[in-house]
């Protein structure tokens, strides 16, 4: 992805690991070669290009829009069939004469935009709105957005293994291009950890790969604690979207995810803006463009899984298109092609629906506008906040709804609980969940406490729904704990009562001895296996077992109250909530702030419910043609 205010150089080295790019809903295991796209069952074939589209040229003055090295432009390549429009491809149907430029040097894309020399205006959502101010000065160059075009999959936060989470960033170092997509997604970051900018040390870097970019500086100087990467160099720092770097393969021994856009799947929004004035003249045009856009991307996303399946030789073009216009120092072989488009999520018809339109939306228009303002102001690119309208078109129109055929914006849950509820098991089980957890935070309650109010966890909960809001692919787990000294003077009386269970010493200084052998109340996990083995069973007045059980069920009993009440309180705000992505689980007594409480107080600091943002594999979500 080369989307950067400074020019990006040429043979970008982050496109020679071809398909080591993340799909849609996380990493995937394809190399360089794909796999046999006509089913022949004879394994990997590499692919070889085919003859690129002909034909005439629409004549007349063509309309200048610029691209940038993204999957989603490729949707436009095929819509023009070229850098020209050709005469019977999808733009020149609509009536569209455009001519495609590169525009990956942002601050001469806007040079060029202000001129008038394009209209329009490609880029981010966030890299437009560090300009926004400047551009809003002049009422005619003040960007009007013309239309969402995907979700990026494939930026990566990576650091040191001393980050364990976003909360302990305070006071570390970051690598971050200057400029670019990801001072937006650090924002956010930012904002997820309840930290602030003042909270981090920041070093600049020109690229946003290569030389002088945040992988080079990770790699050179011990001192930065954190970097941001696009996918294969992430790959090589890290070996992997789950996985820490050895030190072996050009990996930095320590090096993992900590947080990526594969999970925090709606932080980077590319976008088309246009001129006022352009639109006051074209509003056909600027509508015709989006529609024609719209319709080439359900055409590209039916031959990419075409191709993925029986084989598609229209898709082997647009490859071999993309190919073409980039030029081979950026795309070495078509497999890049592929994994360019593979590192992009796109929004369709209903995205931008959802985006413009929807009310409510946690990721949606209002949202973006506020928070580029926020950062545009609070970070000195801008002197004051800018006043930014959604985009003019009429997205329930016949213009869009008689020519494309996914216009639906409903979608099922993206999790099945049963597989999310599996993988948490073997996560916990595996001693794996803490690596997978992006962020976490508890809330406290009473003895005996089944309601939690919204007015009670408000903040609690604010939190909640906005991550949930912002994370797509991750899974937010609701965690009941229990306090364990119910279960252990249980153990206690059962032990001494059956006999198997000898102290000595005084009050307050016990020691106890079970079977002779010494044993360690403070040893939670222990406890739990014994009196799960039966060893305490069989006293007629206490029952250890039994209270372990009632404590159990009653954290998974509170873990299900906060869901639901969190659940109602997005609903009571107007905020859309997929209710497959909050999964309670009861933890019981097994992790215990305090294993052996000597105080109500400190017995009080094991009754808490928390939430963990978990990042989890991507075969257990549900797969949609758009992502919104």
């Amino acid at each position: 992805m080369n989307r950067t205010i400074s020019t990006f150089s040429a043979g970008a080295p982050w496109l020679l690991l071809g398909l080591l790019l993340v799909s849609c809903f996380g990493g995937s295991d394809t190399t360089t070669t794909t796999t046999d796209p006509v089913g022949t069952g004879e394994g990997p074939t590499p692919l070889a290009a085919v003859d690129l589209p002909t034909g005439k040229q629409v004549s007349g003055t063509p309309t200048r829009v610029p691209f940038i090295l993204w999957g989603g432009d490729m949707a436009t390549f095929y819509g023009n069939r070229g850098t020209r429009t050709l005469e019977g491809s999808v733009f020149a149907k609509h009536g569209l004469n455009v001519e495609l430029v590169r525009g990956d040097d942002f601050a001469q894309q806007v040079e060029d935009y202000k001129a008038g020399r394009s209209p329009y205006l490609r880029g981010t959502f966030r890299m437009v709105g560090m300009v926004m101010a400047e551009l809003c000065e002049d009422p005619d160059t003040c960007p009007m957005p013309v239309m969402q075009m995907t979700w990026s999959a494939g930026d990566h936060m990576v650091a040191r293994e001393e980050i364990t989470d976003l909360k302990s960033l305070k006071g570390k170092t970051g690598a971050i291009q200057k400029g670019g997509p990801h001072v937006g997604m650090m924002d956010d970051i930012l904002r997820d950890a309840n930290l602030t900018w003042d909270d981090i040390n920041v070093v600049w870097m020109d690229n946003v790969t290569g030389e002088d970019s945040p992988v080079s500086e990770f790699r050179s100087n011990t001192e930065v604690d954190f970097a941001f990467a696009i996918t294969p160099d992430m790959f090589g720092l890290t070996g992997g979207l789950d996985t820490a770097g050895t030190g072996a393969e050009g990996t930095v021994k320590g090096a993992r995810v900590a947080v990526s856009t594969a999970e925090r799947s709606y932080t980077i929004a590319d976008m088309y803006f246009v001129r006022p004035d352009y639109y006051r003249d074209h509003a056909l045009d600027v509508q015709k463009f989006a529609v024609a856009y719209l319709e080439s991307v359900e055409k590209v996303i039916d031959l990419k899984k075409a191709y993925e399946g029986s084989g598609s030789d229209e898709f082997l073009q647009l490859l071999t298109l993309t190919q073409s216009i980039y030029g081979e120092a950026d795309i070495p072989t078509l497999e890049d092609a592929h994994g360019l488009i593979a590192d992009c999520n796109f929004v369709g018809h209903p995205g931008n629906v959802s985006f413009f339109t929807e009310q409510g939306n946690p990721r949606g228009f209002e949202v973006f506008v506020k928070r580029s303002n926020d950062l545009a102001v609070g970070q000195g690119y801008a002197k004051k906040r800018a006043k930014l309208e959604p985009s003019p078109l009429d997205w329930t129109s016949t213009a869009f709804t008689s020519v494309l055929t996914k216009t639906s914006s409903t979608r099922a849950p993206r999790f099945q609980a049963e597989a999310v509820q599996s993988e948490i098991e073997a996560l916990d089980a595996g001693g794996k969940l803490d690596d997978n957890t992006i962020l976490s935070f508890t809330i406290s309650f009473e003895a005996n406490q089944t309601v939690f109010s919204a007015a009670q966890y408000r903040k609690e909960y604010d939190k909640a729904v906005e991550l949930l809001g912002q994370y797509g692919n991750a899974v937010l787990v609701i965690r009941g704990h229990a306090d364990p000294t119910k279960t252990l003077k249980e153990l206690v009386e059962a032990g001494i009562a059956k006999g198997v269970l000898k102290r000595s010493g005084t009050a307050g200084a016990y020691t106890y001895y079970y079977n002779g052998r010494p044993l360690d109340l403070n040893d939670t996990e222990a406890m739990v296996q014994l009196v799960q083995s039966g060893a305490f069973d069989g006293d007629a007045e206490h029952n250890p077992r039994e209270t372990l059980t009632a404590a159990l069920n009653l954290s998974l009993e509170r873990a299900e109250e906060v869901r639901n009440s969190v659940s109602d309180y997005a609903s009571a705000q107007g905020l859309k909530v997929d209710p497959s992505q909050i999964q309670p689980q009861g933890v019981g007594i097994r992790e215990p702030l305090i294993a052996k409480p000597r105080s109500m107080d400190e017995a009080q600091q094991n009754m808490r419910v928390e939430f963990r943002l978990i990042r989890i594999t991507a075969e257990i979500a549900s797969t949609s043609d758009f992502d919104f």
